[in-house]
């Protein structure tokens, strides 16, 4: 029931127009491929899923407008294309990791990695919405120059601070001290 309705969430969120490109292909692949360097050096499963749901959102944005550029529209086109995008962490599951849901903020029972993946990719999509919402606000112009990047990566961050600080999946607490930070570079 609860991953219904976070799929509901992305499909509400998803339902309106992608008003423009919102990355560039090069920030893409830099994403993906700091996802799997992160992995391997050791960071927490719930900050990758962060970022790993932004690449999936992020990809689906690209799909949609693909699919605008090919003018293939039909009812529930955004939605269904952004839940299949965001949707395929499934495969991950399926040949590299091992579902092991557990109760998360005593209401969500999810893997870990899959909760904060959903959870990045709404962040992803409602900061770029937020982002579209202050544009509006302030006559069609950014506030500052690369202000559409800004806004999703800040997002982003404090999520990935949040989760660093507080990890669900089990693996070493974050360090205490401004000391045990730096004895980690």
């Amino acid at each position: 029931m609860i991953l219904l309705s976070l799929l509901t969430a992305i499909i509400l969120v998803s339902t309106t127009a992608a008003y423009a490109n919102p990355a560039c292909a090069v920030c893409t692949v830099a994403v993906g491929a700091s996802l799997e360097i992160a992995r391997s050096l050791g960071v927490d499963d719930c900050v990758v899923g962060v970022w790993a749901g932004a690449l999936l959102a992020l990809l689906g944005y690209w799909l949609i407008l693909w699919f605008d550029k090919k003018n293939w529209n039909f009812w529930g086109r955004n939605a269904l294309l952004m839940i299949i995008s965001v949707g395929s962490i499934g495969f991950m599951y399926i040949s590299e990791i091992a579902y092991s849901p557990r109760v998360i903020w005593g209401m969500f029972y999810l893997d870990p990695l899959l909760f904060s993946t959903i959870l990045g990719a709404l962040v992803f999509i409602y900061a770029s919405k937020f982002y579209q919402w202050m544009k509006q606000k302030n006559g069609g112009h950014a506030h500052f120059p690369f202000e559409k990047v800004v806004v999703p990566v800040l997002a982003l961050a404090l999520s990935s601070v949040y989760f660093y600080y507080n990890p669900m999946s089990g693996g070493a607490a974050a360090p205490t001290s401004a000391e045990a930070l730096l004895e980690n570079f």
